[in-house]
């Protein structure tokens, strides 16, 4: 008996330091389990503060951008109507340049004056006239031809007159005798029908021979005066050829600067006007190609260089004066 409860209180004491044990555990897993807690919410607020203040800076940059987008916008806005007004300026300077280039080759061709179409009149001339002497020469071979017809017709009509002469030797009778008479009489007056006929053409020819003369000596001096035109041409060629060619390259190497669409139009009121002049300026507030008066508004547009204007009475392009200026001045 004495060791039974010996061994229930050995039991008892175990149980309690069982349980001591675990309520120690137990302290220590809340311990724990604060400090944890406690040291991750730190950890929390200091993250959050971290994160925090990125957002304000990104707040803090983002505000001058928002304040700079307008102005941004206007100088775009600005940017480009200046890149349009310069565009369209530059198209106008452009064409007003080909123009002067175009100008001075016209001036270049006035100095040889009509001479290019004098000589081409003159070499016209020249193949009418010897066009005109070779078809009378072959009309004289055609008369020639038919003289020798007629004196052929008139051989065979005086061979027929001697044999009925010879068979009226020979009738029986008055009634042969007289048809006899009637044929010498008809071959008689064809004879003299066909010698009428060779007179005639004889006279042609003799007429265009005439002619045939008169047009060689003509033809003489046409010859002389074209070849007297041509060396008065070739001189004034040989003096301004240079020139001239170096101005026409010009031209082809500005043209290839040009819109196409607008070098046709160009081109195309350059032909049809008469002075040659596509692109003009507003003298005394009128068309410096036809002289129409330009009203003011249209002139202030003109101006702007907003867009390429025409005149609307003869077609030719505007462009400022200031602008044709400003050009030579930077030029200069």
């Amino acid at each position: 008996m004495a060791k039974k409860k010996v061994s229930e209180e050995e039991i008892v004491s175990e149980n309690e330091v069982v349980t001591e044990k675990e309520t120690k555990k137990k302290a220590a897993s809340k311990t724990t389990a604060k400090t944890a807690e406690k040291s991750a919410s730190k950890t929390t607020k200091k993250t959050s503060k971290k994160e925090a203040q990125p957002v304000v800076e990104e707040q803090v940059e983002a505000t001058p951008e928002v304040k700079v987008v307008e102005p941004v916008a206007e100088k775009s806005a600005q940017e480009a109507e200046e890149v349009l007004e310069y565009t369209i300026a530059q198209k106008l300077l452009s064409l007003y340049n080909l123009q002067q280039i175009y100008s001075k080759i016209d001036r270049i061709r006035i100095i040889r004056g009509e001479l290019p179409e004098e000589i081409q009149d003159l070499e016209d001339a020249h193949e009418g006239m010897s066009t005109r002497i070779s078809n009378y020469k072959e009309d004289i071979d055609n008369l020639q031809a038919k003289i020798k017809e007629q004196e052929a017709k008139i051989k065979e009509a005086q061979a027929l007159i001697k044999r009925y002469t010879e068979q009226q030797d020979n009738v029986r009778n008055n009634r042969e005798y007289e048809s006899l008479t009637k044929e010498i009489d008809y071959q008689n007056l064809e004879i003299q029908v066909l010698e009428k006929h060779k007179n005639k053409f004889a006279a042609e020819i003799t007429s265009k021979q005439e002619e045939i003369q008169t047009f060689e000596a003509k033809l003489a001096e046409i010859a002389e005066i074209l070849e007297s035109k041509k060396n008065e041409l070739s001189v004034i060629v040989a003096e301004t050829e240079k020139e001239e060619a170096e101005l026409v390259e010009q031209a082809e190497a500005l043209k290839v600067k040009i819109e196409p669409r607008l070098l046709s139009a160009f081109e195309r009121i350059r032909k049809n006007a008469r002075n040659g002049l596509a692109i003009v300026q507003i003298e005394r507030d009128a068309c410096g190609g036809c002289f129409s008066t330009i009203p003011p508004q249209r002139q202030l547009d003109i101006r702007l260089h907003k867009k390429i204007i025409v005149c609307e009475a003869c077609g030719r392009i505007f462009i400022d004066h200031q602008l044709v200026e400003s050009q030579n001045e930077s030029a200069e």
